[in-house]
């Protein structure tokens, strides 16, 4: 063949005329050649890159012009810089960006792109997340654009863009519905096939005239031929998108048994001779579609809880126009609100973005951003978060974040990105995969010629259910599948996996490291005891201490305030001692509060001081002696007790680390039931103590706060930090406890092993099937049609076990 002719004056690629101030070229078999525009020179740029300059020696009219191509709104756009500021997050020397991808079959596509990509230049990684159905990329612009990668997937067979949440959505319906008229099809073709293939099968020898057989196959074929040419064209053109790669994918083997079953049942009815497979190919395409279709389902409720974040911003809001004089509100635009505006959240309705509450008591619904189930009590002065929802009374609030910047977009972002990358499990089962398949080919290939050799009629059907019965698909999905399950129950339940190796590696951890303040404890000040030295009831006692420290800001008075009752006594002539206390008139005598030689100076007595220096101790006296000690350290989260106690029963090694003094933290340790206990560490010795541990082979867990706690957190081989709204922005750990309740820590370990014990099942079946009935087929004891029962069983029984996890883990 020979090259469509051109003018010098025509663009090599597409044919079209060349404007001067758009002219560029690429270099093709060793000469430059011209190009009309960056559309046509990426797509071109990516064929010579991938290997595949023939297509130009080959083809006899032009291609498309790069701006024509089947993507949206054409190649070249995506590389210009206001796409590239969009969808892009540019580094020093690299540009990072998140695509959706169509068109993925199984887990062989994974590897299948991955292998793809790294041999274009310039591009420095590519990971594919086949539960979310996202490639995250890393290339440099100086090298290659994103246009030529573009080209490059859908050069074999998939159809690549930036995420948008939208057409996601939109590819998600598409795809489904494509697949339903697929099944649709085989199923009805299967049914039809068969009714004519039972009476061939029960017909004893004469039985069944010969005209009537003859009929039979050339219905049956007529029949055959929707489900081969209609519901099997994804799996041909895989394969063929595949081998044009110089990849193997999992539809390789499948398309070459379809192929070689049907074209062997097509010479047999012409010839009259030899067995048909009509039955065996209309079953096995029907059942790999259904196991295709329970794949996507899978990867469809996996994003469910991420879908649920992604809408939990309402797309308007009443914004109230010249507040406080007026009260009228205008509906905007969420996406529109500034810092500073005021809006009306009414009953129902979710907050628009993050704000401050101006008026309005009221309860809010943070499951969305928590997975807390219970609403919470807001008052004047505190804050709302973007996507809570008002469960009780109007609320006004003043924006301080805006929907962008709010703590549900944090989240939400940091969700999109937690599929980047894969666990090394996940890892491993991918290159076994693509091996598997590699081996299977040969396999098919020996069992063919050995049979040809010694039984040439069973040589073709032998082969057929060699490729037939294997599963690498299993193999692959049994680790993926298992994740995404786990990741959306704990992202239900208030965990926020975002880096994927997080759940294997906490099953794995050796050593839990807390840190104290904000994560085993409050990080505020709370009421831990009162010791009374006279006969004043407790009660009182902390109605006085309250009075006297009303309106102070202090966090030792604060717990003071918080533990008295409503029923507060009126304090008069307050004065503050600077490093002493308060002193103050109420009901005609004076009071002072504060330290011991403070309160002395009142009383004239001695006050004997307390032991426990886990303690800030507060005094309280009057003219007539010393009335009470008040305790106060930073209170303990309720949930604390119980998930040392799960940790210690799962026989992990505790340690807390802590910056506050020795006593304190041992306070703690000991309340709580953990053996090493450290405190007075520095950053540095916290970093130094977690690397020693690892030397030493231990596999740590690191839990804490995510604001001072980054070197450490980075550092541990798995590390959780408490998530209080702003501080997501700020998490350097590779999960986020969103509901600050150490309980969902609990949960994320139990929800570990769970899965560890699926993904283990999963493997091993998948190992065991294999290992079993390739064996068998290529000895003979297996028909196809069976075959192609047990390879669509195989999938469907390793991702229904995955949604088993899923059920399981909600029960938690």
């Amino acid at each position: 063949m020979s090259a469509a002719p051109q003018t010098l004056a025509d663009c090599f690629h597409c044919g079209g005329p060349i404007a001067g101030a758009a002219a560029t070229s690429v270099l093709i078999d060793g000469v430059a050649q011209p190009m009309c525009c960056p559309g046509c020179a990426a797509v071109a740029q990516a064929i010579v890159d991938n290997g595949m300059s023939s297509y130009y020696r080959e083809r006899t009219a032009f291609a498309a012009p790069g701006s024509e191509q089947p993507l949206p709104q054409g190649l070249a756009l995506y590389d210009t810089p206001a796409e590239l500021e969009r969808y892009g997050q540019r580094n020093a020397d690299t540009i990072e960006a998140t695509l959706c991808v169509e068109g993925l079959r199984c887990a062989a596509c994974v590897w299948l792109i991955e292998r793809v990509l790294a041999r274009v230049d310039g591009v420095l990684a590519a990971d594919m997340n086949l539960a979310t159905e996202r490639l995250h990329l890393r290339w440099d612009p100086t090298r290659t654009g994103l246009a030529a990668v573009l080209a490059v997937l859908a050069g074999i067979g998939y159809r690549a863009y930036p995420y948008d949440a939208a057409r996601r959505e939109a590819g998600l319906a598409a795809t489904a519905r494509g697949l339903s008229r697929r099944l649709f099809v085989a199923g009805l073709s299967m049914m039809q096939v068969m009714m004519y293939a039972v009476p061939v099968y029960m017909a004893t020898d004469g039985s069944l005239d010969a005209d009537m057989e003859t009929l039979m196959r050339w219905a049956s074929l007529l029949l055959t031929l929707p489900a081969v040419a209609y519901s099997a064209s994804p799996f041909f053109r895989g394969a063929f998108a595949s081998l044009r790669a110089r990849a193997l994918s999992m539809d390789v083997p499948v398309a070459l048994a379809i192929a070689a079953a049907f074209a062997a049942s097509l010479l047999s009815t012409f010839s009259g001779r030899g067995e048909v497979y009509f039955d065996s190919v209309t079953m096995f395409i029907f059942l790999l579609l259904c196991s295709r279709w329970l794949e996507l389902l899978a990867r469809r409720r996996a994003a469910e809880a991420l879908e649920r974040l992604r809408h939990g911003l309402p797309a308007s809001a009443q914004r109230l126009i010249g507040y406080p004089q007026s009260r009228v509100t205008q509906t905007v635009s969420a996406a529109s609100l500034a810092e500073g505006d005021v809006v009306l959240v009414a009953p129902g309705e979710a907050a628009p973005a993050d704000g401050i509450l101006l008026e309005g008591a009221s309860r809010v619904d943070l499951s969305l951003l928590s997975g807390e189930s219970r609403p919470q009590a807001r008052i004047e002065g505190e804050e709302i978060p973007g996507g809570a929802v008002n469960v009780e009374h109007p609320m006004l609030m003043r924006v301080t974040r805006p929907a962008a910047a709010s703590t549900l977009a944090q989240l939400v972002r940091m969700a999109e990105n937690a599929g980047q990358g894969k666990p090394m499990l996940a890892q491993w089962a991918d290159r076994v995969a693509a091996w598997f398949v590699f081996g299977l080919m040969l396999l098919a290939a020996g069992a063919f010629v050995w049979w040809h050799i010694h039984d040439p009629a069973r040589a073709w059907p032998i082969a057929i259910a060699v490729l037939v019965v294997s599963c690498p698909c299993a193999l692959s999905l049994a680790t993926p599948s298992a994740l995404a399950a786990a990741t959306d129950s704990l992202l239900r339940a208030g965990v926020l996996i975002v880096r994927p190796h997080a759940i294997e590696t906490l099953h794995r951890a050796t050593h839990i490291v807390f840190d104290k303040t904000g994560t085993l404890t409050l990080g505020r000040m709370t009421l831990r005891d009162v010791a009374l030295y006279g006969s004043a009831e407790r009660a009182d006692c902390l109605r006085i201490a309250a009075a006297l420290e009303a309106g102070s800001a202090h966090p030792l008075a604060r717990a003071i305030v918080a533990a008295a009752d409503t029923n507060l006594r009126q304090a008069s002539e307050q004065q503050q001692s600077a490093g002493q206390g308060v002193s103050g008139m109420i009901d005609g005598m004076r009071y002072r509060l504060g330290r011991a030689d403070y309160v002395e100076e009142l009383s004239g007595r001695f006050i004997g001081r307390s032991a426990q220096g886990a303690f800030s101790s507060v005094y309280l006296g009057s003219a007539h002696g010393v009335l009470a000690r008040f305790d106060i350290a930073d209170g303990l989260r309720e949930d604390a007790r119980e998930l040392v106690a799960q940790f210690a029963a799962a026989g992990k090694e505790m340690i807390l680390l802590s910056g506050d003094g020795n006593a304190v933290v041992r306070d703690v340790a000991d309340t709580l039931g953990i053996r090493r206990a450290h405190g007075e560490q520095t950053p540095q010795q916290k970093l130094d103590f977690v690397r020693r541990l690892q030397r030493d082979g231990a596999v740590v867990a690191m839990v804490g706060d995510g604001i001072n706690d980054a070197a450490v957190l980075s550092a541990a081989d798995v590390s959780f930090a408490m998530g209080n709204g702003a501080a997501l922005a700020q998490a350097h750990a590779d999960a986020v406890l969103l509901s600050d309740r150490l309980s969902t820590l609990a949960q994320a370990a139990l929800i570990a092993r769970k899965t560890m014990t699926v993904v283990r099942q999963n493997l091993g079946w998948a190992m065991v099937y294999n290992a079993v009935a390739i064996p068998a087929a290529a000895c003979g004891l297996i028909n196809p049609w069976i075959s192609g029962i047990g390879m669509s069983a195989s999938s469907m029984l390793v991702v229904g076990n995955a949604l088993r996890l899923m059920r399981a883990a909600r029960r938690i």
